[in-house]
């Protein structure tokens, strides 16, 4: 059924496995150079908020967006694919919400100044947008009382919406660890480059790789998940390969 199936597979593979490796070279980084992981108001506690935010609203999210794709869901029906995609995102805005609680805890208890920059502005920007995007989302297309043509004319904002908030976020994250590095390291300084700033820059390239590879995924039409009449006959499995390329050929013409 997938045109380029094994170029699927690949790029699928390749950006699952940089999230990963995004995953495990933030919790290095709070782990080595920073001060672990804690809830007392230290910088222990701010450090949830770079993690959390890599696993969930980067990882989680990213994973979400391109779950339709897999082609080894296509047997699953859509209403089901539909309680997943929503609940990935779900669990990312959870974990987004108590790295922001942390971030402002640390803040509060430092006396330092919240929302001034950039970096915060974009990043509450995108969790306010964020649940909007989870509750329009579930409202027109998982509660089965919206009319079909509303649900058309909705989806190419919902497809966007959802794009540019994770682009949004990608870029959030970007501005947030370098903000971090410039006002944490004083000797060495960043611009010397130590072995932490090394390291966070090679996050932040795994992050921008990561936000590349899923909005590559997402936006190839040949990868697109089938009408909901030939996934199902994907799962009754009573149809020739031939057969059912016919049957999209002719659903897609109509």
């Amino acid at each position: 059924m997938m045109e380029n199936y094994s170029q699927f597979v690949l790029f699928f593979v390749l950006g699952a496995a940089v999230g990963i490796v995004s995953i495990a070279v933030a919790l290095s980084w709070v782990l080595h150079y920073r001060e672990g992981l804690g809830w007392d108001g230290g910088a222990a506690e701010f450090n949830w908020h770079p993690l959390l935010m890599v696993i969930g609203f980067i990882f989680l999210q990213g994973i979400a967006i391109v779950v339709y794709r897999l082609p080894w869901t296509w047997r699953c029906s859509k209403q089901m694919m539909k309680l997943i995609h929503a609940g990935l995102h779900i669990l990312a805005f959870i974990l987004a919400v108590i790295s922001v609680v942390a971030v402002f805890d640390f803040h509060n208890a430092k006396n330092i100044p919240n929302m001034y920059s950039l970096h915060s502005w974009v990043g509450l920007a995108a969790v306010i947008l964020y649940p909007s995007q989870i509750v329009l989302g579930i409202a027109v297309y998982l509660i089965p009382v919206t009319p079909v043509r509303v649900r058309a004319a909705l989806m190419p904002l919902h497809i966007y919406s959802g794009l540019f908030i994770f682009i949004s976020v990608i870029a959030t994250a970007l501005m947030g660890i370098t903000e971090k590095l410039i006002f944490s390291l004083k000797s060495p300084a960043y611009k010397d480059s130590p072995p932490e700033a090394v390291l966070v820059n090679v996050l932040g390239l795994l992050i921008a790789a990561f936000g590349a590879l899923v909005v590559w995924i997402a936006t190839r039409s040949a990868w697109k998940r089938p009408r909901e009449e030939i996934a199902q006959t994907l799962s009754n499995n009573t149809t020739s390969p031939e057969e059912i390329k016919v049957g999209t050929d002719m659903t897609t013409t109509s």
